[in-house]
């Protein structure tokens, strides 16, 4: 009997070419598009893009039926706006740098999406990340990262549980873009050449404060900037506007150039240094997801990536009595900020990762 899985489908190429695979692979394949958005407005939805417009839709329908596999449209709108959109605003107040895209994939692509797709009886779900799922030795499941690593995703995965990764297949991890393209045009899917959709889906304009405003009914209150001794040296226009490592868009009349080394959300001052400033080797990491490994017990040697176009670099790794781990980089990384995530490889596979608190 052939097994049954639910493929998530974006209406992008590499969604739709795991969902070819599978079926060339045997699986009795079912195409379904995460309905996420939450403006009822056609025309409203369609401008947000990404994975949440309209044309996301069209795409994979037009693919699911090239492909001859049956095609819904699943109503995640309530989980998105708890897990993703909620949780972007109230990290953003607590002067951090959220990742909406981690908390996507683990709340609503997987949580959400895998609880409905085995109450229709599916054995797995699939997804078109540039990733590969391994089961060890240990009998621990962990993610490897993909064939290229050029558009490695291992890095928004690293929250994935134990039982999700063993429900999940990633067919497309095997293979680099142009691969995928070139199986994409031999197939004649439409979608072979539709460019990667690359901004946060509901902030299409990039305009984070503004959406928060939006999204809150309040504007953001200003504050001041100060530098490392508290001397006030001007007014920002509010913490949810600024990010650590920050440079431009102060509107600070100086001759020097300043950075956002700290952002204090219970005084609303943003904390200004020279270049230096922003560089730390130390990190602390708080709600840990161990994949490789049941537990880190004692200092440990990894990679460690502190965001997903850091490129990752020596670390040891210390169990703290409280459960967070202690990161020592061998050298100072710029810009650690709280609220993203770190991740620890060890190798070419996820060990552990976790959340930013302080440094």
């Amino acid at each position: 009997m052939k097994k049954k899985v639910v493929v998530g489908m974006s209406g992008g190429v590499d969604s739709s070419v795991a969902a070819y695979l599978l079926k060339e692979q045997g699986y009795d394949v079912i195409g379904v598009t995460m309905q996420i958005w939450q403006q009822e407005d056609a025309c409203t939805v369609e401008h947000e893009g990404g994975c949440c417009g309209m044309s996301a839709v069209e795409d994979a329908r037009r693919v699911a039926a090239q492909l001859d596999i049956p095609y819904y449209v699943m109503n995640f709108r309530d989980d998105f706006q708890k897990y993703v959109i909620d949780y972007f605003v109230d990290e953003y107040k607590k002067g951090h740098t959220p990742n909406p895209c981690i908390a996507c994939n683990k709340y609503v692509k997987w949580q959400s999406l895998l609880q409905r797709s085995m109450e229709i009886g599916a054995d797995y779900i699939a997804t078109g990340h540039y990733a590969r799922i391994v089961k060890l030795d240990n009998g621990r499941y962990t993610i490897k990262m993909s064939a290229t690593k050029k558009k490695d995703q291992t890095y928004v995965l690293f929250n994935l549980s134990q039982e999700q990764l063993r429900r999940t297949l990633m067919p497309v991890g095997e293979y680099n873009k142009d691969q995928i393209r070139e199986i994409a045009e031999k197939i004649g899917l439409e979608v072979a050449h539709k460019s990667d959709s690359q901004d946060i889906c509901f902030v299409p304009d990039h305009d984070y404060a503004g959406f928060i405003e939006r999204e809150t009914g309040k504007k953001t209150v200003p504050g001041n900037f100060v530098d490392e001794n508290g001397n006030v040296l001007g007014v920002h226009k509010g913490i949810e506007h600024y990010t650590i490592g920050q440079r431009k868009g102060l509107g600070l009349p100086s001759t020097q150039p300043y950075y956002i080394n700290k952002i204090c959300p219970d005084t609303r001052e943003i904390v200004l240094g020279d270049g230096k400033s922003v560089f730390s080797d130390t990190v602390y990491v708080e709600n840990i997801n161990y994949m490789s490994v049941e537990n880190i017990t004692e200092p440990t040697r990894f990679i460690g990536k502190i965001r997903y176009a850091h490129q990752g670099s020596p670390c040891i790794v210390y169990p703290e009595k409280d459960g967070r781990l202690k990161c020592v980089f061998d050298e100072k990384q710029r810009a650690v900020t709280p609220g993203q995530a770190i991740v620890f490889y060890d190798g070419d596979v996820i060990a552990a990762g976790g959340w930013i608190t302080r440094y």
